[in-house]
């Protein structure tokens, strides 16, 4: 039985506040959930094309609507395998600079078996992109100059990221994890 939207958006919005709020993994987050100015959209395409419409369309939405802080592009049924993703990311980064979305936006790419180039897939830093399902996250690049600016310097986060999983261990994530998966309706 397929999940419902509900339900992956559910289980995504406490994978955010669990996981990337919880342990600190992206400081500006913690402000937009408070905020409520997440939008969660879950795509049901099995299609990559359809896919970039959908990306395009959202990109179409952010513009008409500046109280959506960021939003979270859900595929539960599309890219299952990493590399695939990774090829539909390279795709998404060509259609947005093709809609001269350059300076405007910018995405950020989480996949449930993200690992980094040069990683062992089962080395924990990956943590710090692994998601409960394949996701584009789609942010403001004025928003991201902004919290910069009151953060300071940012080019410490991901190595403190990768300490922070490191102290937490992957038991501890995946727990984190299949908590957030088992929210219910």
């Amino acid at each position: 039985m397929p999940l419902s939207d509900e339900l992956v958006t559910q289980q995504t919005m406490s994978w955010v506040r669990e996981f990337i709020v919880g342990l600190n993994v992206c400081p500006f987050a913690r402000r937009e959930v408070e905020r409520d100015s997440i939008r969660v959209c879950v795509i049901r395409s099995k299609k990559v094309e359809v896919a970039l419409e959908e990306l395009a369309a959202e990109i179409g939405f952010l513009d008409n609507n500046v109280e959506t802080e960021t939003t979270l592009l859900v595929f539960p049924t599309l890219f299952k395998g990493f590399f695939q993703y990774l090829d539909f990311v390279s795709l998404a980064e060509d259609l947005m600079f093709e809609q001269e979305c350059e300076g405007i936006y910018q995405l950020a790419t989480f996949h449930p078996d993200y690992c980094f180039s040069g990683a062992e897939p089962d080395d924990v830093s990956n943590y710090t992109n692994r998601s409960p399902y394949p996701m584009l996250h789609i942010l403001r690049e004025e928003s991201v100059e902004k919290a910069i600016e009151f953060y300071g310097d940012t080019s410490t986060i991901p190595d403190a990221n990768i300490e922070k999983m490191i102290e937490t261990g992957a038991d501890s994530i995946d727990k984190i994890i299949s908590k957030c998966m088992k929210v219910e309706t």
